[in-house]
């Protein structure tokens, strides 16, 4: 009996149970987007109120890098995302250091959804210590991506259907009083994306902080194992990109044209500003208490779906470190033969997520952009690593375009919102940073040996090494 519980534990792999739209709507589910509400008050603020504006700008960096994570899953499909990317590229130290310092992107996102929902509960229930919800969520969304993959999606395709109906509720209501004469005073204006007082600079500081409203879209690889087919994937990276980019500029136009000055949510204006969260007050003030009420729920729905993706994104992540080894694999690389989930890492997150107890969503998101564009970054130079310099596909204009210029386009325009991070992400990043170096140094006996290579022999479920040359082939 031992023996079998020792060769199950072996052999149990993730299971292939995800379609298209079910990846897709994990992706749009990770991008929550009801975070536009959120986090509006503080763009409009940065950007002197040219909300859309921004996110279009975030909009136009994240399709480059769309296309080149699309590609490099195609290439290389298995679970990792930039790690993997870069690992497998370039070199596996380099790919260390990109996952390394990605996991303050993927690690810390699920404590963002924690922070959005404590700030509603708190609002609706200021009696009941912040602590109490952050415990209640942290056991709900573990327990729920413990148990099953395929019941997390499910849960979250119910959640993400909620709030894009509710989020279409608020713009049709927007759009009747927008005709009524209110904010701008019409349906159809420029002024939500440019006016007197606005400055590239300010619109750049805008795009950084909206960046990490699009992460969801390069979890997507993280379920190329659990695909039902790894050619879904790269379909599905770009509709989430664009389908989530249409939400964003359509809530971001009427919230906008609805909302002309940032200083309404500012004290002393006609509400009172939340640090947290602008959403309860867009609400109120778009349709009483009653549509504030539907839309903290949506929100919430919102925010809840985002913690699940989140959360099983990371135990992926953490997971293909483990099997690589980079990892203590023990326990890092532990797939429950029962559950055909990362238990552990699943468990892990869940305990780093409670620290939301004591964190702030603007100071949150900053370390989050960190992580998110290095890996931005790096998949981009992946491309002309992997196609022309590995593959030898740079002999046709057709390959210089496809392999060496659109990425490069890519990695310069993350480079500019690169310009654009918060002091404090640099700093802290940084010094995360520096922290995986160390790691690197002790782990390859000063760059004696590498942190990781691929393990050829390693089974990848449903698709082998075979499969995977014939598809690069192709």
């Amino acid at each position: 009996m031992a023996a079998t519980a020792a060769s199950s534990r072996r052999t149990a792999t993730l299971s292939r149970s995800l379609g298209l739209w079910a990846i897709v709507g994990l992706g749009l589910g990770y991008m929550t987007p009801t975070v536009i509400f959120d986090t509006f008050g503080m763009v409009a603020r940065d950007t002197n109120n040219v909300v859309p504006l921004a996110y279009l700008v975030a909009l136009i960096v994240m399709v480059f890098t769309a296309i080149s994570y699309g590609k490099m899953s195609g290439a290389i499909p298995s679970a990792g995302s930039a790690y993997t990317y870069v690992r497998e590229s370039i070199h596996p130290n380099v790919g260390f250091m990109v996952g390394w310092t990605s996991l303050i992107d993927y690690m810390l996102l699920p404590m963002v959804n924690c922070l959005i929902i404590r700030s509603y509960l708190e609002a609706i229930f200021p009696a009941v210590p912040g602590w109490i919800w952050v415990v209640a969520y942290c056991v709900l969304t573990t327990g729920i991506i413990y148990l099953t993959m395929r019941g997390t999606s499910n849960v979250n395709m119910i959640l993400l259907v909620f709030s894009i109906v509710v989020m279409v509720v608020f713009v049709v209501m927007v759009w009747a009083q927008l005709a009524g004469g209110e904010g701008v005073g019409t349906v159809a204006s420029m002024q939500p994306f440019f006016h007197d007082g606005v400055t590239m600079a300010a619109v750049l500081t805008g795009a950084t902080i909206v960046c990490f409203s699009f992460i969801g879209f390069d979890a997507v690889t993280m379920y190329v194992e659990e695909a039902r087919t790894p050619k879904i994937v790269p379909r599905a990276l770009i509709l989430t990109v664009l389908i989530g980019g249409a939400i964003f500029l359509i809530a971001g136009y009427f919230t906008q044209a609805r909302f002309t000055d940032w200083n309404e949510f500012a004290p002393g204006g006609d509400m009172q500003f939340i640090e947290d969260s602008t959403l309860p007050l867009i609400g109120e003030a778009v349709g009483g208490k009653t549509l504030m009420a539907v839309l903290t729920a949506a929100g919430f729905c919102a925010t809840l779906a985002s913690g699940l993706a989140s959360h099983a994104s990371v135990s992926r992540m953490l997971l293909v470190m483990g099997r690589n080894n980079v990892l203590p694999k023990r326990f890092f690389g532990f797939i429950n033969a029962k559950t055909h989930t990362p238990t552990f890492n699943i468990v892990l997150t869940g305990l780093v997520c409670m620290l939301a107890i004591k964190f702030t969503l603007e100071n949150i998101a900053a370390f989050i952009n960190f992580g998110a564009l290095i890996a931005f970054s790096f998949v981009n130079i992946s491309v002309i690593a992997w196609f022309a310099v590995r593959k030898g596909r740079r002999k046709t204009p057709k390959d210089i375009f496809n392999f060496i210029v659109m990425p490069l386009i890519g990695f310069a325009m993350t480079i500019i919102l690169w310009a654009n991070l918060h002091l404090d992400a640099l700093i802290g990043g940084l010094v995360w940073t520096g922290l995986g170096l160390v790691y690197l140094i002790v782990l390859t006996r000063g760059f004696k040996k590498k942190a990781a290579s691929f393990d050829e022999d390693q089974p990848v479920t449903g698709f082998n090494k075979v499969v995977a040359q014939q598809d690069d082939a192709k």
